[in-house]
């Protein structure tokens, strides 16, 4: 089969063995693959918790069909810029009727992620007040949905980028904000009746960590997605006792088979009903052919897409 794989100058589409499933595995068919941020570290050789490294097979989301059943499935899986790929079976989410490969490509690693960050972890409410750093990527757009699915009673995205926040409210934020302006955390109090949010969930992280938390209500909860703004960065510890916060940490590359599956479950429980009736939905910024590849991340790279890259594999 054809497959893009990592090397150190980039991804290289050539011709590797067909996978073979395991037990507890499905032989997928895929038809079409979207990119995330991790896949520019990834093609060149770098690993994302037991995915990637040099030779390996790229991707992290795909839709496709079974080979056994020729059911149409979607889901996440760390090799899935192939043409056939062996994925568990609990990684599996039906694809609903009327829904193309590529839109479907664009949504399982948003379902898994905002779904265990908003309401697994955040424990996110009826009425409660919620804010998604870094919301207008495209697991920031899933997750804006999800809160106003699951009651949420102020919905707020922040943006750096003044043309995306403007559509942050096309997706359910009530209030749309820039984390780079000084008085980003007024904003937020002033919407909230001077308390802050009940939860955060931050994509973005590094040196503004003290201002969310400033940003949050007491006992409300930080739930640590991404670090866009850096990975280290100054805590006011006295701040956090203060408020008595709560701060999660959460990934998928540190998760378990029975983990990752108990997620998508809990996700398809809550998430597929609203998701075949189009109540959950994602944007195509741009589709490529497979072979064009480094043209799709050179496009992410540039860091001005609204919505999800897809490959369209086959």
């Amino acid at each position: 089969m054809l497959a893009q794989i990592a090397t150190p100058d980039g991804p290289k589409l050539q011709e590797v063995d067909d996978p073979q499933p395991k037990p507890g595995q499905a032989l997928v068919r895929i038809h079409a693959a979207a990119l995330n941020r991790a896949d520019l570290f990834m093609a060149t050789g770098g690993s994302h918790g037991p995915a990637g490294g040099v030779g390996a097979v790229m991707g992290l989301e795909f839709a496709g069909e079974r080979v056994d059943t020729g059911e149409r499935v979607m889901g996440t899986h760390g090799a899935s810029y192939a043409q056939y790929a062996a994925v568990d079976e609990g990684r599996l989410i039906p694809i609903p009727d009327g829904m193309s490969y590529e839109q479907a490509a664009c949504l399982p690693v948003g379902l898994n992620t905002m779904h265990n960050a908003v309401v697994t972890n955040g424990g996110l409410g009826p009425g409660q007040a919620i804010l998604i750093h870094g919301a207008s990527s495209g697991v920031g757009l899933m997750g804006l949905q999800i809160a106003k699915l699951m009651g949420a009673g102020v919905v707020i995205g922040s943006s750096g980028d003044a043309g995306r926040r403007g559509r942050l409210k096309d997706f359910g934020a009530d209030l749309a904000v820039d984390y780079k302006d000084s008085d980003w955390v007024e904003q937020v109090r002033a919407v909230t009746g001077g308390e802050g949010v009940d939860v955060v969930v931050d994509q973005i992280s590094g040196p503004d960590f003290n201002r969310t938390m400033k940003a949050t209500k007491v006992l409300g909860r930080i739930v640590n997605v991404g670090r866009l703004g850096g990975q280290t960065g100054e805590v006011d510890f006295n701040l956090h006792a203060l408020k008595r916060i709560t701060f999660i940490g959460v990934t998928f590359r540190t998760r378990s088979k029975a983990e990752v599956s108990d997620v998508v479950a809990k996700m398809r429980a809550d998430l597929w009903a609203p998701m075949a009736q189009g109540k959950i939905s994602l944007p195509i910024d741009q589709v490529f052919a497979f072979e064009a590849l480094p043209d799709a991340l050179a496009r992410m790279s540039e860091n001005r897409h609204f919505g999800k890259i897809v490959l369209k594999v086959s």
